[in-house]
């Protein structure tokens, strides 16, 4: 168990007013702790939100050797504060970890780190619908050295951003852009790892994706350039002639914890559920027979994304008229329903903030 010193803000901010967007206001506080070669994860802390010094030459600037997470808390029905699933952002901490060479983090202790923050900073918590507070983890290398080898100092914190909703239009079926040109990740790489690197190599298909129209990129895998693979800030499910459909994770798709939630709860409704892959050919075929019937993508910032639209080259399809499909609507009611406190929380998911 973490001895977490805790030193507060002499000069709280006030809180925000009016719409809070997604990541761009910070509470007071940030949690710190130290990694050393010989001498592990050490001085775990909680000080006061601010700038960090480091030395020019730290390898996380030239070799992008870093890690990140992303998990929210939420004020339930009954006043308290909770999480949703953290142990499962722990294992997956690890998990990216060891594709970069970065040390383990006892799933223990990221839990108690989270919760620890989350707790000295719970005013901060907002209560409107849709609102929740956003909390990132994230560990870079701190070591100050040229060499390409793997980092002997790290950092690792916890930031958290009071948000909004994740997209501005709220829960309404934005415009997917099915990548034909750029490619994201291939099985090998580090596509299943949550990095930087992954998303820096997103940003020009993403532009272009902004600049037609559309909210998101829908990749292809990186070889054969024809099997669905994921959006760029979530997984992405298909309700194909009555089946729920999503690509089978494969080393270069993100194991999202609210993927994982959505299959859980429509295996638990009783529907057909496939995990495998699906090309853009058959995609585009169940569209034109009528068998599409939803698309929508799973994430921690938006939960539940409902696509009204789907481009591929000169094919626009247009999926249940544009509006907002029945499991779509069901699957965000329920996963934030258990989220809130609304709902029966019978998968033991939520975690209250002590």
């Amino acid at each position: 168990m973490l001895d977490i010193k805790i030193t507060r803000t002499t000069n709280p901010k006030a809180k925000p007013e009016g719409p809070l967007g997604f990541g761009k206001i910070f509470t007071d506080h940030m949690f710190i702790m130290n990694y050393t070669e010989g001498k592990g994860w050490h001085d775990p802390r909680i000080v006061p939100y601010q700038d960090l010094t480091l030395s020019p030459a730290c390898m996380v600037f030239h070799y992008g050797q870093e890690m990140f997470e992303g998990l929210k808390a939420y004020k339930g029905e009954d006043g308290k504060s909770y999480l949703f699933r953290p142990d499962m952002n722990g294992k997956r901490t690890n998990n990216t970890n060891d594709r970069l060479c970065i040390p383990q983090i006892p799933v223990e202790d990221f839990v108690q780190a989270v919760q620890a923050v989350v707790k000295v900073d719970e005013d901060w918590i907002p209560t409107e619908p849709g609102t929740s507070l956003y909390i990132r983890p994230f560990i870079i290398a701190t070591e100050p050295f040229l060499g390409v080898d793997v980092s002997e100092t790290y950092l690792f914190m916890i930031i958290m951003s009071p948000s909004g909703a994740y997209y501005a239009e709220g829960l309404k079926p934005v415009g997917i852009w099915i990548e034909d040109d750029y490619v994201r990740a291939v099985k090998g790489g580090m596509g299943y790892a949550k990095t930087g690197g992954n998303y820096a190599a997103s940003l020009a298909a993403q532009v272009k994706a902004h600049d037609g129209g559309y909210s998101q990129v829908l990749w292809l895998d990186g070889v054969e350039r024809k099997y669905i693979e994921e959006v760029g800030a979530m997984n992405i499910f298909f309700k194909i002639d009555g089946k729920i459909v999503t690509p089978e994770l494969n080393g270069s798709i993100l194991p999202g914890i609210t993927r994982d939630s959505v299959l859980t709860i429509c295996r638990d409704w009783g529907l057909p559920v496939e995990e495998r892959k699906i090309s853009v050919d058959e995609l585009i075929e169940a569209q034109k027979t009528g068998k599409l019937e939803e698309v929508f993508g799973s994430g921690t910032a938006a939960v539940i994304s409902p696509v009204g639209k789907l481009r591929y080259k000169d094919d626009v399809m247009t999926i249940g008229n544009g509006e907002i499909g029945e499991i779509s609507q069901k699957l965000y009611d329920t996963v934030t329903g258990i989220q809130l406190g609304k709902l029966e929380d019978k998968f033991g998911w939520r975690l209250e903030v002590k």
